[in-house]
Protein backbone atom coordinates (compact mmCIF):
# COMPACT_ATOMS: atom_id res chain seq x y z
CA UNK A 1 0.00 0.00 0.00
CA UNK A 2 1.54 3.84 -0.95
CA UNK A 3 1.55 6.76 0.54
CA UNK A 4 -1.92 8.18 -1.72
CA UNK A 5 -3.46 4.34 -0.88
CA UNK A 6 -2.46 4.86 2.59
CA UNK A 7 -4.20 8.21 3.35
CA UNK A 8 -7.64 6.68 1.40
CA UNK A 9 -7.62 3.75 3.31
CA UNK A 10 -7.06 5.36 6.46
CA UNK A 11 -9.83 8.20 5.11
CA UNK A 12 -12.04 5.04 5.43
CA UNK A 13 -11.90 4.79 9.10
CA UNK A 14 -12.20 8.62 10.16
CA UNK A 15 -14.85 8.69 7.18
CA UNK A 16 -14.81 13.08 7.31
CA UNK A 17 -16.74 15.53 5.52
CA UNK A 18 -13.75 16.65 3.71
CA UNK A 19 -12.58 12.86 2.90
CA UNK A 20 -15.71 12.29 1.59
CA UNK A 21 -15.46 14.48 -0.70
CA UNK A 22 -12.39 13.68 -1.85
CA UNK A 23 -12.79 9.82 -2.27
CA UNK A 24 -15.94 9.58 -3.38
CA UNK A 25 -15.91 5.98 -3.16
CA UNK A 26 -16.00 6.33 0.30
CA UNK A 27 -20.18 7.39 0.60
CA UNK A 28 -21.15 3.77 -0.96
CA UNK A 29 -18.32 1.83 1.27
CA UNK A 30 -19.76 3.14 4.67
CA UNK A 31 -23.13 1.84 3.18
CA UNK A 32 -22.18 -0.99 2.49
CA UNK A 33 -20.06 -1.63 5.75
CA UNK A 34 -24.01 -0.70 7.47
CA UNK A 35 -25.37 -3.42 5.24
CA UNK A 36 -23.01 -5.81 6.63
CA UNK A 37 -23.63 -4.58 10.49
CA UNK A 38 -25.77 -7.12 12.41
CA UNK A 39 -27.07 -3.74 13.87
CA UNK A 40 -29.82 -3.48 10.91
CA UNK A 41 -30.59 -7.15 10.30
CA UNK A 42 -31.82 -7.15 14.28
CA UNK A 43 -34.22 -4.46 12.89
CA UNK A 44 -35.95 -7.08 11.16
CA UNK A 45 -36.83 -9.10 14.04
CA UNK A 46 -38.15 -5.73 16.00
CA UNK A 47 -42.13 -5.87 15.90
CA UNK A 48 -42.95 -2.93 14.10
CA UNK A 49 -41.42 -4.87 10.92
CA UNK A 50 -42.18 -8.01 11.74
CA UNK A 51 -45.66 -7.54 12.10
CA UNK A 52 -45.10 -6.04 7.94
CA UNK A 53 -43.62 -9.19 6.81
CA UNK A 54 -45.04 -10.03 3.18
CA UNK A 55 -46.71 -5.55 3.04
CA UNK A 56 -44.64 -3.99 -0.12
CA UNK A 57 -41.24 -2.09 -0.16
CA UNK A 58 -43.69 1.16 0.43
CA UNK A 59 -45.26 0.28 3.35
CA UNK A 60 -42.30 -1.21 5.20
CA UNK A 61 -40.44 2.14 4.29
CA UNK A 62 -43.01 4.31 6.01
CA UNK A 63 -42.94 2.19 8.94
CA UNK A 64 -38.69 2.55 8.99
CA UNK A 65 -39.68 6.69 8.89
CA UNK A 66 -41.05 6.97 12.24
CA UNK A 67 -39.23 3.98 13.32
CA UNK A 68 -35.65 5.98 12.53
CA UNK A 69 -37.21 9.81 13.68
CA UNK A 70 -38.27 7.92 17.13
CA UNK A 71 -34.94 6.36 17.92
CA UNK A 72 -32.67 8.82 15.88
CA UNK A 73 -31.73 12.70 16.90
CA UNK A 74 -29.86 14.94 14.33
CA UNK A 75 -26.67 15.85 15.30
CA UNK A 76 -25.54 19.36 14.31
CA UNK A 77 -22.61 19.48 17.07
CA UNK A 78 -19.46 20.44 15.00
CA UNK A 79 -17.07 19.41 17.31
CA UNK A 80 -18.27 15.84 18.57
CA UNK A 81 -15.32 14.56 16.62
CA UNK A 82 -13.09 17.46 17.36
CA UNK A 83 -10.63 19.80 15.07
CA UNK A 84 -8.13 20.38 13.12
CA UNK A 85 -6.94 23.01 10.73
CA UNK A 86 -7.48 23.97 7.14
CA UNK A 87 -3.42 23.90 6.42
CA UNK A 88 -3.35 20.38 7.76
CA UNK A 89 -6.27 18.73 5.70
CA UNK A 90 -5.24 21.14 2.41
CA UNK A 91 -1.81 19.75 2.61
CA UNK A 92 -3.59 15.81 3.04
CA UNK A 93 -5.50 15.94 -0.33
CA UNK A 94 -3.12 18.35 -2.12
CA UNK A 95 -2.43 15.42 -4.57
CA UNK A 96 -5.98 14.90 -4.92
CA UNK A 97 -7.49 18.57 -5.54
CA UNK A 98 -6.23 21.84 -5.54
CA UNK A 99 -6.88 24.32 -2.74
CA UNK A 100 -9.22 26.59 -4.97
CA UNK A 101 -11.32 23.79 -5.50
CA UNK A 102 -11.79 22.20 -2.51
CA UNK A 103 -12.59 26.47 -1.13
CA UNK A 104 -15.34 27.07 -3.84
CA UNK A 105 -17.34 23.94 -2.93
CA UNK A 106 -16.41 22.49 0.90
CA UNK A 107 -18.55 24.26 3.58
CA UNK A 108 -15.05 24.12 5.97
CA UNK A 109 -13.26 26.27 4.00
CA UNK A 110 -15.34 29.00 2.91
CA UNK A 111 -18.04 28.00 0.70
CA UNK A 112 -21.02 29.70 1.40
CA UNK A 113 -23.75 28.39 -1.08
CA UNK A 114 -25.42 30.97 -3.26
CA UNK A 115 -27.27 34.24 -2.65
CA UNK A 116 -29.49 32.31 -0.62
CA UNK A 117 -27.07 30.68 1.98
CA UNK A 118 -26.13 34.47 2.64
CA UNK A 119 -30.23 35.95 2.96
CA UNK A 120 -30.73 33.06 5.66
CA UNK A 121 -27.33 32.85 7.20
CA UNK A 122 -27.07 29.66 6.80
CA UNK A 123 -23.14 29.03 7.77
CA UNK A 124 -24.27 30.34 11.43
CA UNK A 125 -27.35 27.99 11.13
CA UNK A 126 -24.57 25.02 11.27
CA UNK A 127 -22.39 26.64 13.84
CA UNK A 128 -19.67 27.12 10.44
CA UNK A 129 -19.72 31.22 10.99
CA UNK A 130 -17.24 30.57 14.27
CA UNK A 131 -14.85 28.59 12.12
CA UNK A 132 -13.95 31.48 9.30
CA UNK A 133 -10.48 30.69 10.39
CA UNK A 134 -7.45 28.33 10.46
CA UNK A 135 -9.44 26.11 12.85
CA UNK A 136 -11.94 23.61 11.30
CA UNK A 137 -14.08 20.82 12.86
CA UNK A 138 -13.68 16.95 11.40
CA UNK A 139 -16.70 16.66 11.07
CA UNK A 140 -17.32 13.32 10.47
CA UNK A 141 -19.79 10.81 9.59
CA UNK A 142 -20.53 7.76 11.31
CA UNK A 143 -20.69 4.32 11.24
CA UNK A 144 -24.32 2.68 12.14
CA UNK A 145 -22.66 1.72 15.39
CA UNK A 146 -21.08 4.94 16.18
CA UNK A 147 -24.62 6.53 15.93
CA UNK A 148 -25.97 3.95 18.38
CA UNK A 149 -23.01 5.16 20.57
CA UNK A 150 -24.81 8.63 21.46
CA UNK A 151 -27.47 6.99 23.48
CA UNK A 152 -24.64 7.00 25.61
CA UNK A 153 -23.74 10.51 26.05
CA UNK A 154 -25.11 12.92 28.37
CA UNK A 155 -27.86 14.81 26.77
CA UNK A 156 -28.70 12.20 23.96
CA UNK A 157 -30.74 9.61 24.81
CA UNK A 158 -31.50 8.47 21.79
CA UNK A 159 -28.91 7.43 18.89
CA UNK A 160 -27.64 9.69 16.40
CA UNK A 161 -25.91 11.32 13.62
CA UNK A 162 -25.40 14.04 10.88
CA UNK A 163 -26.87 14.20 7.31
CA UNK A 164 -24.53 11.83 5.79
CA UNK A 165 -24.25 9.16 8.25
CA UNK A 166 -28.18 9.32 8.02
CA UNK A 167 -28.28 9.00 4.62
CA UNK A 168 -25.66 6.25 4.52
CA UNK A 169 -28.13 4.96 7.45
CA UNK A 170 -31.61 5.05 5.41
CA UNK A 171 -30.04 3.54 2.13
CA UNK A 172 -28.85 0.35 4.20
CA UNK A 173 -31.84 0.13 5.82
CA UNK A 174 -34.19 0.59 3.11
CA UNK A 175 -32.39 -2.26 1.31
CA UNK A 176 -32.19 -4.86 4.46
CA UNK A 177 -35.23 -3.90 6.16
CA UNK A 178 -37.52 -2.57 3.43
CA UNK A 179 -36.46 -4.93 0.33
CA UNK A 180 -35.88 -2.00 -1.94
CA UNK A 181 -33.14 -3.05 -4.37
CA UNK A 182 -29.76 -0.94 -4.32
CA UNK A 183 -30.14 -0.36 -7.90
CA UNK A 184 -33.43 1.73 -6.79
CA UNK A 185 -31.36 4.30 -4.48
CA UNK A 186 -29.09 6.70 -5.40
CA UNK A 187 -26.82 9.07 -2.71
CA UNK A 188 -27.16 12.91 -3.37
CA UNK A 189 -24.33 14.86 -1.30
CA UNK A 190 -23.53 18.86 -1.76
CA UNK A 191 -21.78 21.11 -0.10
CA UNK A 192 -23.78 21.44 2.80
CA UNK A 193 -25.99 18.15 2.81
CA UNK A 194 -26.53 14.42 1.91
CA UNK A 195 -29.82 12.67 0.82
CA UNK A 196 -31.17 9.55 -1.27
CA UNK A 197 -33.63 9.55 -3.97
CA UNK A 198 -35.68 6.48 -3.91
CA UNK A 199 -36.80 5.64 -7.13
CA UNK A 200 -39.88 4.00 -6.24
CA UNK A 201 -43.37 5.09 -7.29
CA UNK A 202 -43.30 8.94 -8.01
CA UNK A 203 -39.74 9.33 -6.31
CA UNK A 204 -38.82 9.72 -2.61
CA UNK A 205 -36.34 11.76 -0.66
CA UNK A 206 -34.69 11.13 2.35
CA UNK A 207 -34.06 14.27 4.46
CA UNK A 208 -31.90 13.63 7.57
CA UNK A 209 -34.26 12.06 9.80
CA UNK A 210 -37.54 12.43 7.31
CA UNK A 211 -38.56 10.81 3.72
CA UNK A 212 -40.52 13.16 1.62
CA UNK A 213 -42.43 11.66 -1.34
CA UNK A 214 -43.47 13.71 -4.14
CA UNK A 215 -46.93 14.76 -2.99
CA UNK A 216 -45.12 16.24 0.35
CA UNK A 217 -42.38 18.18 -1.77
CA UNK A 218 -44.87 20.38 -3.32
CA UNK A 219 -47.12 20.71 -0.41
CA UNK A 220 -46.05 24.07 0.37
CA UNK A 221 -45.26 23.90 4.15
CA UNK A 222 -42.28 24.88 6.14
CA UNK A 223 -40.61 21.63 6.54
CA UNK A 224 -41.00 20.83 2.64
CA UNK A 225 -39.47 23.95 2.14
CA UNK A 226 -36.27 23.31 4.03
CA UNK A 227 -36.50 19.75 2.65
CA UNK A 228 -36.03 21.58 -1.11
CA UNK A 229 -33.28 23.67 0.45
CA UNK A 230 -30.51 21.87 -0.86
CA UNK A 231 -31.38 20.84 -4.27
CA UNK A 232 -32.59 24.32 -5.23
CA UNK A 233 -29.38 26.38 -3.96
CA UNK A 234 -26.72 24.07 -4.09
CA UNK A 235 -24.48 22.68 -6.84
CA UNK A 236 -24.66 18.41 -6.42
CA UNK A 237 -20.93 17.27 -5.66
CA UNK A 238 -20.99 13.79 -6.02
CA UNK A 239 -24.28 10.99 -6.94
CA UNK A 240 -23.05 7.60 -5.70
CA UNK A 241 -24.98 4.25 -7.02
CA UNK A 242 -24.24 0.62 -6.71
CA UNK A 243 -22.31 0.98 -10.41
CA UNK A 244 -20.36 3.37 -9.39
CA UNK A 245 -19.89 7.46 -8.64
CA UNK A 246 -20.12 10.66 -10.62
CA UNK A 247 -18.16 13.85 -9.13
CA UNK A 248 -18.76 17.36 -10.16
CA UNK A 249 -15.14 18.10 -10.21
CA UNK A 250 -13.42 14.48 -11.82
CA UNK A 251 -13.50 14.01 -15.19
CA UNK A 252 -13.79 10.71 -15.11
CA UNK A 253 -16.99 8.92 -13.72
CA UNK A 254 -17.39 5.50 -12.95
CA UNK A 255 -21.39 5.36 -12.70
CA UNK A 256 -23.18 3.51 -15.33
CA UNK A 257 -24.01 6.13 -17.62
CA UNK A 258 -27.52 4.32 -18.24
CA UNK A 259 -28.27 4.84 -14.91
CA UNK A 260 -27.19 8.03 -14.23
CA UNK A 261 -29.43 8.83 -17.28
CA UNK A 262 -32.08 7.11 -15.52
CA UNK A 263 -31.50 8.87 -12.51
CA UNK A 264 -31.44 12.45 -13.80
CA UNK A 265 -34.90 12.30 -15.72
CA UNK A 266 -36.60 10.55 -12.94
CA UNK A 267 -35.37 13.21 -10.48
CA UNK A 268 -35.89 16.05 -13.31
CA UNK A 269 -39.74 14.15 -12.82
CA UNK A 270 -40.06 14.39 -9.12
CA UNK A 271 -38.78 17.93 -8.80
CA UNK A 272 -41.58 19.20 -11.13
CA UNK A 273 -45.57 19.46 -10.88
CA UNK A 274 -47.98 20.41 -13.32
CA UNK A 275 -50.20 23.39 -12.45
CA UNK A 276 -53.44 22.21 -10.80
CA UNK A 277 -55.61 23.84 -7.95
CA UNK A 278 -54.04 21.80 -5.51
CA UNK A 279 -50.79 22.62 -6.47
CA UNK A 280 -51.84 26.45 -6.35
CA UNK A 281 -52.97 25.83 -3.13
CA UNK A 282 -49.61 24.70 -1.98
CA UNK A 283 -48.14 28.02 -3.53
CA UNK A 284 -50.53 29.74 -1.46
CA UNK A 285 -49.67 27.93 1.46
CA UNK A 286 -45.80 28.86 0.91
CA UNK A 287 -46.17 32.62 -0.38
CA UNK A 288 -48.42 33.55 1.79
CA UNK A 289 -48.10 37.17 0.25
CA UNK A 290 -50.07 36.47 -2.59
CA UNK A 291 -53.26 34.95 -0.35
CA UNK A 292 -54.82 38.66 -0.32
CA UNK A 293 -55.66 38.41 -3.86
CA UNK A 294 -57.85 35.37 -3.24
CA UNK A 295 -61.28 34.06 -2.38
CA UNK A 296 -63.06 30.51 -1.80
CA UNK A 297 -66.66 30.49 -3.08
CA UNK A 298 -68.80 27.89 -1.90
CA UNK A 299 -72.70 27.12 -2.59
CA UNK A 300 -74.99 27.16 0.38
CA UNK A 301 -78.52 26.10 -0.47
CA UNK A 302 -78.15 27.43 -4.20
CA UNK A 303 -76.86 30.60 -2.91
CA UNK A 304 -72.83 31.55 -2.95
CA UNK A 305 -70.67 32.52 -0.19
CA UNK A 306 -67.34 33.79 -0.40
CA UNK A 307 -64.77 33.67 2.20
CA UNK A 308 -61.22 35.24 2.05
CA UNK A 309 -57.94 32.63 1.00
CA UNK A 310 -55.96 33.76 4.14
CA UNK A 311 -58.79 32.97 6.34
CA UNK A 312 -59.51 29.43 4.98
CA UNK A 313 -55.53 28.95 5.32
CA UNK A 314 -55.58 29.82 9.38
CA UNK A 315 -58.03 27.25 9.78
CA UNK A 316 -55.43 24.44 8.26
CA UNK A 317 -53.16 25.41 11.40
CA UNK A 318 -55.67 22.96 13.54
CA UNK A 319 -57.53 20.93 10.92
CA UNK A 320 -55.97 18.00 9.14
CA UNK A 321 -57.61 18.77 6.32
CA UNK A 322 -56.25 20.75 3.67
CA UNK A 323 -56.89 23.51 1.13
CA UNK A 324 -57.30 22.27 -2.80
CA UNK A 325 -57.09 18.61 -2.21
CA UNK A 326 -60.17 16.02 -1.77
CA UNK A 327 -60.57 17.35 2.16
CA UNK A 328 -61.32 20.47 0.88
CA UNK A 329 -64.81 20.27 1.63
CA UNK A 330 -64.77 19.27 5.50
CA UNK A 331 -61.94 21.87 5.87
CA UNK A 332 -64.98 24.14 4.80
CA UNK A 333 -67.47 22.48 6.94
CA UNK A 334 -65.26 23.60 9.73
CA UNK A 335 -65.37 27.42 8.95
CA UNK A 336 -67.70 29.30 11.17
CA UNK A 337 -70.36 30.87 9.15
CA UNK A 338 -69.76 34.32 10.71
CA UNK A 339 -66.03 34.09 8.48
CA UNK A 340 -68.51 33.89 5.29
CA UNK A 341 -69.83 36.80 3.26
CA UNK A 342 -72.24 36.45 0.81
CA UNK A 343 -71.03 38.84 -1.83
CA UNK A 344 -68.02 38.38 -4.31
CA UNK A 345 -65.27 40.21 -2.63
CA UNK A 346 -63.79 42.67 -4.76
CA UNK A 347 -60.09 43.32 -5.89
CA UNK A 348 -59.99 39.21 -5.38
CA UNK A 349 -59.97 36.32 -8.02
CA UNK A 350 -62.03 33.88 -7.64
CA UNK A 351 -60.50 30.27 -6.75
CA UNK A 352 -63.47 28.40 -8.37
CA UNK A 353 -62.96 30.36 -11.61
CA UNK A 354 -59.16 30.25 -11.81
CA UNK A 355 -60.02 26.36 -11.25
CA UNK A 356 -62.05 26.39 -14.55
CA UNK A 357 -59.18 28.28 -16.42
CA UNK A 358 -56.48 25.89 -15.51
CA UNK A 359 -58.72 22.77 -16.25
CA UNK A 360 -59.98 23.84 -19.29
CA UNK A 361 -57.11 25.64 -21.02
CA UNK A 362 -53.85 23.49 -19.13
CA UNK A 363 -51.80 26.22 -18.96
CA UNK A 364 -47.53 24.73 -18.73
CA UNK A 365 -45.88 27.67 -16.55
CA UNK A 366 -42.45 26.42 -17.88
CA UNK A 367 -43.04 27.33 -21.04
CA UNK A 368 -43.42 31.34 -21.73
CA UNK A 369 -46.93 30.46 -23.10
CA UNK A 370 -48.03 29.27 -20.30
CA UNK A 371 -46.66 31.94 -18.31
CA UNK A 372 -48.58 34.61 -20.46
CA UNK A 373 -52.06 32.97 -20.22
CA UNK A 374 -51.82 32.59 -16.23
CA UNK A 375 -50.86 36.66 -16.52
CA UNK A 376 -53.27 37.86 -18.40
CA UNK A 377 -56.10 35.64 -15.96
CA UNK A 378 -55.11 37.08 -12.93
CA UNK A 379 -53.77 40.41 -13.84
CA UNK A 380 -56.97 42.71 -13.61
CA UNK A 381 -56.67 41.65 -9.80
CA UNK A 382 -53.31 41.16 -9.20
CA UNK A 383 -50.94 44.14 -8.99
CA UNK A 384 -47.35 42.52 -10.20
CA UNK A 385 -49.06 39.51 -11.81
CA UNK A 386 -46.37 38.94 -14.04
CA UNK A 387 -43.93 38.48 -10.51
CA UNK A 388 -46.23 36.05 -8.86
CA UNK A 389 -46.00 34.04 -12.62
CA UNK A 390 -42.64 33.73 -12.18
CA UNK A 391 -42.77 32.70 -8.34
CA UNK A 392 -45.21 30.12 -9.43
CA UNK A 393 -43.43 28.74 -12.13
CA UNK A 394 -39.93 28.64 -9.87
CA UNK A 395 -42.17 26.92 -7.17
CA UNK A 396 -43.24 24.12 -9.34
CA UNK A 397 -39.82 23.01 -10.71
CA UNK A 398 -36.51 22.82 -9.40
CA UNK A 399 -33.31 22.81 -11.56
CA UNK A 400 -31.08 20.82 -9.61
CA UNK A 401 -27.36 21.11 -10.69
CA UNK A 402 -26.26 17.97 -10.97
CA UNK A 403 -22.42 16.83 -12.10
CA UNK A 404 -21.94 17.51 -15.82
CA UNK A 405 -23.02 14.33 -17.98
CA UNK A 406 -20.24 16.01 -20.29
CA UNK A 407 -17.73 12.97 -18.38
CA UNK A 408 -15.10 10.24 -19.57
CA UNK A 409 -16.89 6.93 -18.32
CA UNK A 410 -14.95 4.25 -17.24
CA UNK A 411 -16.95 1.37 -16.13
CA UNK A 412 -16.35 -0.77 -13.03
CA UNK A 413 -17.75 -3.64 -12.26
CA UNK A 414 -20.95 -2.84 -10.47
CA UNK A 415 -22.44 -3.89 -7.03
CA UNK A 416 -24.52 -6.67 -6.99
CA UNK A 417 -26.61 -7.63 -3.86
CA UNK A 418 -30.19 -8.97 -3.51
CA UNK A 419 -32.62 -8.32 -0.98
CA UNK A 420 -33.24 -11.77 -0.82
CA UNK A 421 -28.99 -12.41 0.51
CA UNK A 422 -28.94 -13.26 4.06
CA UNK A 423 -25.91 -11.04 6.50
CA UNK A 424 -23.96 -14.44 5.47
CA UNK A 425 -24.30 -14.68 1.91
CA UNK A 426 -23.83 -10.63 1.36
CA UNK A 427 -20.38 -10.87 3.02
CA UNK A 428 -19.03 -13.78 1.20
CA UNK A 429 -20.20 -12.34 -1.97
CA UNK A 430 -18.36 -8.91 -0.83
CA UNK A 431 -15.33 -10.52 0.35
CA UNK A 432 -15.02 -12.40 -3.07
CA UNK A 433 -15.10 -8.41 -4.95
CA UNK A 434 -12.59 -6.64 -2.80
CA UNK A 435 -9.73 -7.37 -5.44
CA UNK A 436 -11.73 -6.68 -8.51
CA UNK A 437 -14.28 -3.18 -6.96
CA UNK A 438 -12.03 -1.12 -4.92
CA UNK A 439 -15.15 0.66 -3.35
CA UNK A 440 -16.31 -2.70 -1.87
CA UNK A 441 -12.90 -3.05 -0.43
CA UNK A 442 -12.76 0.00 1.17
CA UNK A 443 -15.85 -1.18 2.60
CA UNK A 444 -14.11 -3.53 5.08
CA UNK A 445 -11.70 -1.00 6.33
CA UNK A 446 -15.19 1.44 7.45
CA UNK A 447 -16.29 -1.90 8.73
CA UNK A 448 -13.58 -1.91 10.70
CA UNK A 449 -12.85 -5.48 9.83
CA UNK A 450 -9.51 -6.06 11.44
CA UNK A 451 -9.45 -9.84 10.75
CA UNK A 452 -8.46 -9.57 6.79
CA UNK A 453 -7.68 -5.61 7.08
CA UNK A 454 -4.43 -4.25 6.87
CA UNK A 455 -3.87 -2.47 10.13
CA UNK A 456 -2.08 0.08 9.08
CA UNK A 457 -4.73 2.52 8.17
CA UNK A 458 -6.68 1.73 11.37
CA UNK A 459 -3.54 2.74 12.96
CA UNK A 460 -2.58 5.93 11.11
CA UNK A 461 -6.38 6.91 11.52
CA UNK A 462 -6.05 6.60 15.31
CA UNK A 463 -2.80 8.35 16.08
CA UNK A 464 -3.50 11.29 13.72
CA UNK A 465 -6.98 12.12 13.70
CA UNK A 466 -8.42 11.32 16.98
CA UNK A 467 -7.95 14.89 18.68
CA UNK A 468 -11.00 14.53 21.36
CA UNK A 469 -9.39 11.90 23.06
CA UNK A 470 -6.62 14.14 23.32
CA UNK A 471 -8.48 16.74 24.71
CA UNK A 472 -9.98 15.06 27.39
CA UNK A 473 -7.16 14.37 28.79
CA UNK A 474 -4.86 17.20 28.61
CA UNK A 475 -4.99 17.64 32.13
CA UNK A 476 -4.05 14.23 33.31
CA UNK A 477 -1.00 12.64 33.85
CA UNK A 478 0.12 9.11 31.33
CA UNK A 479 -0.20 7.74 34.66
CA UNK A 480 -3.55 9.06 35.05
CA UNK A 481 -4.84 8.23 31.82
CA UNK A 482 -3.80 4.79 32.28
CA UNK A 483 -5.92 4.78 35.62
CA UNK A 484 -8.86 5.73 33.74
CA UNK A 485 -9.07 3.81 31.06
CA UNK A 486 -8.50 1.18 33.14
CA UNK A 487 -11.39 1.84 34.95
CA UNK A 488 -13.58 2.44 32.04
CA UNK A 489 -16.25 0.53 30.75
CA UNK A 490 -14.84 -2.73 28.73
CA UNK A 491 -17.71 -2.75 26.08
CA UNK A 492 -16.99 -2.31 22.56
CA UNK A 493 -19.50 -0.85 20.48
CA UNK A 494 -18.07 -3.27 17.69
CA UNK A 495 -19.17 -6.83 17.53
CA UNK A 496 -16.22 -9.47 17.33
CA UNK A 497 -12.77 -8.34 16.45
CA UNK A 498 -14.17 -5.12 14.79
CA UNK A 499 -12.40 -2.22 16.55
CA UNK A 500 -13.53 1.33 17.65
CA UNK A 501 -11.25 4.24 17.11
CA UNK A 502 -9.95 6.40 20.13
CA UNK A 503 -12.56 9.02 20.08
CA UNK A 504 -15.73 6.85 20.07
CA UNK A 505 -14.05 5.20 23.06
CA UNK A 506 -13.42 8.70 24.41
CA UNK A 507 -16.78 10.04 23.37
CA UNK A 508 -18.97 6.89 25.09
CA UNK A 509 -16.77 6.62 27.24
CA UNK A 510 -16.52 2.33 26.37
CA UNK A 511 -14.07 0.60 24.82
CA UNK A 512 -12.27 -3.01 24.72
CA UNK A 513 -8.95 -3.35 26.18
CA UNK A 514 -7.58 -3.10 22.71
CA UNK A 515 -9.49 0.08 22.00
CA UNK A 516 -8.10 1.58 24.98
CA UNK A 517 -4.48 0.67 24.00
CA UNK A 518 -5.19 3.01 21.08
CA UNK A 519 -6.07 5.68 22.89
CA UNK A 520 -3.48 5.81 25.18
CA UNK A 521 -1.01 4.93 22.24
CA UNK A 522 -3.03 8.39 20.47
CA UNK A 523 -1.66 10.20 23.67
CA UNK A 524 1.67 9.05 24.07
CA UNK A 525 2.50 10.00 20.60
CA UNK A 526 1.19 13.70 20.73
CA UNK A 527 3.25 13.87 24.23
CA UNK A 528 6.36 12.21 23.15
CA UNK A 529 6.57 12.14 19.64
CA UNK A 530 10.38 11.01 19.70
CA UNK A 531 9.84 7.75 21.43
CA UNK A 532 8.78 4.82 19.11
CA UNK A 533 5.88 2.42 20.62
CA UNK A 534 4.70 -1.19 19.85
CA UNK A 535 2.17 -2.52 19.93
CA UNK A 536 1.91 -6.28 20.99
CA UNK A 537 -2.01 -8.05 20.76
CA UNK A 538 -2.10 -11.76 21.51
CA UNK A 539 -5.56 -12.10 22.19
CA UNK A 540 -6.64 -11.13 25.62
CA UNK A 541 -3.19 -9.91 26.33
CA UNK A 542 -2.75 -6.63 25.12
CA UNK A 543 1.13 -4.91 25.74
CA UNK A 544 2.05 -1.08 25.06
CA UNK A 545 5.43 -0.07 25.35
CA UNK A 546 7.07 3.39 25.09
CA UNK A 547 8.81 4.56 27.41
CA UNK A 548 7.11 2.60 30.19
CA UNK A 549 5.15 -0.43 29.57
CA UNK A 550 1.22 -0.72 29.65
CA UNK A 551 -1.17 -3.69 30.12
CA UNK A 552 -4.79 -4.37 28.92
CA UNK A 553 -6.96 -7.32 28.84
CA UNK A 554 -9.07 -7.81 25.23
CA UNK A 555 -12.01 -9.36 24.62
CA UNK A 556 -11.36 -9.55 20.91
CA UNK A 557 -9.33 -12.42 19.63
CA UNK A 558 -6.66 -10.81 17.39
CA UNK A 559 -2.55 -11.27 16.93
CA UNK A 560 -0.50 -8.67 15.85
CA UNK A 561 2.53 -6.39 16.42
CA UNK A 562 2.14 -3.09 15.49
CA UNK A 563 5.24 -0.85 15.74
CA UNK A 564 5.13 3.60 15.05
CA UNK A 565 8.53 5.30 14.69
CA UNK A 566 9.60 8.33 15.97
CA UNK A 567 9.37 9.66 11.94
CA UNK A 568 5.65 8.30 12.36
CA UNK A 569 6.11 5.28 10.10
CA UNK A 570 3.87 2.42 10.84
CA UNK A 571 5.00 -1.13 10.62
CA UNK A 572 1.85 -3.67 11.44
Amino acid sequence: MNLQDLEKYSSAITLSDMEVFVFPELMYSLVLANIMSPVLWSWRELEPFKKLEGKTSYRKLMRLRQFIMDEFDFNLDLETWGLTTQETELKRFAHVMSPDQIASSNALFGYTGDRYYFDVDIRKHFGLDKYDGEVIPYWKTETVEAMAGFRRKPDYGKAAGECVSLATLYAAAAFIVCGVPLEDIFLILTPLHSQNFLDMQDGILTNNRRLVTKTMWFNGTEISYKAQRALRNEQVTIVTHPTGYVHCFYDDATIDPKAYDHFRRRLHEYLSAGLDMTSFASFLRQHTQYQKYFQICRDCHGQPQFLKAETLFSYEHSSPYKIGDKTHDKLLAEVHDEDFIRYEIPGRVRCDRLNEFLQRDKPDVQTSEGREAVRRFIEPVVPDAAGLVETLADFLHIEPRLPSREKTFTPVEPIRLSVDQSREEIIAYLSSKRQTIPTVDLAFYAYRDMDTCDWRPFVKAAIERSPVSLGMVESKSIEEVYVWLREMNSQSLYDGNRLAQPDEVANYLTGDGLEKAFLLANVLRRRTPEQALALTVDNGRVLLRGAAEFEFVSAKHLQKRVQVSPDGQIQA
